[in-house]
């Protein structure tokens, strides 16, 4: 950090997605948010937050959960305290996962599926999940603790695992194909 300039502080990732068809079991969507610790930047999760569950600190939380996608606007937010983060931690993935209730699911059978990444009123990262319409879940950004503050890439990663095995690989080096 130069200056007046206190880097990535407080971030906000909402998702949203359009309710199932009338007839068609409702389409459940979740945001993920891994850590991971200086000595194993890229290995398994230090801890996972979702839903019914939260950092052990308190600095990562889910503030809204849906189930079926019929909330108005943005149908799920998880608020990251990144400037009140252990220092310990110096990785943290965001990602989305397609809960597989009655059937499989993939992006391609979720109604315009979005996610926006945002630190106040800046908008770091909005998309959707076009590229990878054949995934199960999906990875949307990371950030990674510098020496100055935090460093933020967005880019959305398809996996085609199911929701227990994603939350263990989602911030593992993934070679490109």
């Amino acid at each position: 950090m130069n200056g007046l300039n206190k880097g990535i502080r407080k971030v906000e990732m909402a998702l949203k997605w359009d309710p199932s068809p009338t007839g068609q079991s409702d389409t459940d969507l979740d945001i993920v948010a891994a850590t991971y610790l200086a000595d194993d930047p890229h290995g398994a999760p230090a801890y996972v937050v979702h839903f019914d569950s939260r950092s052990p600190d308190g600095t990562i939380i889910l503030n809204r959960d849906s189930k079926d996608g019929k909330g108005f606007g943005w149908d799920e937010v998880m608020t990251l305290e990144l400037d009140r983060l252990n220092a310990r931690y110096t990785r943290v993935v965001l990602g989305v996962v397609i809960q597989q209730h009655r059937e499989d699911r993939t992006f391609v059978n979720v109604a315009n599926p979005a996610y926006r990444i945002r630190e106040g009123y800046t908008v770091l990262a909005e998309g959707d999940f076009g590229d990878v319409l054949g995934a199960t879940a999906a990875t949307v950004a990371e950030f990674v603790r510098e020496s100055d503050g935090w460093t933020f890439t967005s880019g959305v990663q398809g996996f085609e695992d199911d929701p227990a095995t994603f939350t263990r690989v989602m911030g593992q080096v993934r070679r490109s194909s």
